[in-house]
């Protein structure tokens, strides 16, 4: 194999590299404007167990300081 048939096929790679990496890229994208109130009544499908500690996990998420009633 030629030296500049293995710089093309390099070529190749990045260029199909870069398209797949732009792609994913792409597909992590979301809207965070809303934000959901804390609580068990705001959940669209509530747990069947919701004690203090879910209570309070779930009114500090997402900050990331763990919840002050302990």
């Amino acid at each position: 194999m030629r030296n500049s048939d293995i710089l093309i096929a390099a070529g190749g790679f990045l260029l199909v590299a870069g398209a797949i990496a732009k792609a994913a890229s792409r597909s992590h994208e979301t809207d965070h404007t809303y934000v959901r109130p804390a609580g068990r009544k705001e959940m669209s499908a509530p747990p069947r167990h919701w004690d203090m500690v879910d209570e309070a996990s779930d009114e500090s998420f997402p900050a990331s300081d763990p919840p002050g009633g302990y």
